[in-house]
């Protein structure tokens, strides 16, 4: 479904790109010498169909920039919550390790002689004799 999905959206995209790149096969002259338009001392001249698309590609790397550090904060919380989240399974599996030896050894613990359940032996709840 994905191919799908993927496959609908990039071949019509590249179709009006291509359709969009022989229509405009025109140069431009792009100029950064705000100064002297007549002969500036910086340009660039290329279709224009390829300064759109690189203007595009510009724009779409710097938004992803801009999110990027915009969301640092977020993954440095993860990272924190991370190194917690690995810190508090070492704690849980160390105090299971430790339960689990503490359990072995009331295991092997004697019952003290003389004493039953419910106190001395040969008595029952209500202290009669068995």
């Amino acid at each position: 479904m994905r191919k799908f999905l993927t496959a609908l959206i990039v071949i019509p995209l590249g179709l009006i790109l291509v359709t969009f790149a022989v229509a405009n096969r025109h140069f431009v002259t792009v100029s950064f010498d705000p100064f002297v338009s007549s002969d500036p001392s910086f340009a660039v001249t290329m279709p224009l169909f390829l300064l759109l698309i690189v203007v595009a590609a510009l724009g779409v790397f710097v938004g992803g920039l801009a999110v990027w550090f915009g969301q640092r904060r977020w993954r440095r919380a993860a990272r924190r919550n991370d190194a917690e989240a690995r810190a508090a399974r070492t704690e849980l599996a160390d105090l299971r390790a430790q339960a689990a030896a503490a359990k072995s050894d009331s295991q092997r613990l004697p019952v003290p002689s003389g004493v039953g359940l419910y106190g001395p032996v040969g008595r029952d709840k209500q202290r009669a004799t068995l």
